[in-house]
């Protein structure tokens, strides 16, 4: 097992040993969507963020690019996930639960 050495490295070591299910919206940079004739959909997630788009909004609109690109034959779904934002998002939950200790 590899040993990070920096704060990004070691949330990516971490988002990358979780088998994924549910990932919150908020801290996905693009949703990529692999079709069966070999091309691929990319929706970025965060340029719509900075045009102001709320989570609802963006919801809205990755369902509908699925609807429509349905018909091409979605072969595999993935998700960029932005490891700054989880690491944001766990760390000061993770420090408070180990202060505990």
């Amino acid at each position: 097992m590899d040993i990070p050495f920096t704060k990004l490295e070691k949330w990516k070591q971490v988002i990358d040993s979780i088998d994924q299910e549910m990932i919150p919206i908020d801290v996905v940079k693009k949703v990529v969507f692999k079709l069966e004739d070999g091309k691929q959909k990319t929706i970025n997630l965060s340029t719509l963020r900075k045009q102001g788009l709320d989570i609802e909004d963006i919801e809205v609109v990755v369902n509908k690019n699925m609807t429509a690109i349905t018909d091409s034959g979605i072969v595999k779904l993935d998700f960029v996930v932005d490891v700054n934002a989880v690491a944001d998002r766990i760390e000061p939950l993770t420090k408070g639960y180990l202060e505990k200790l």
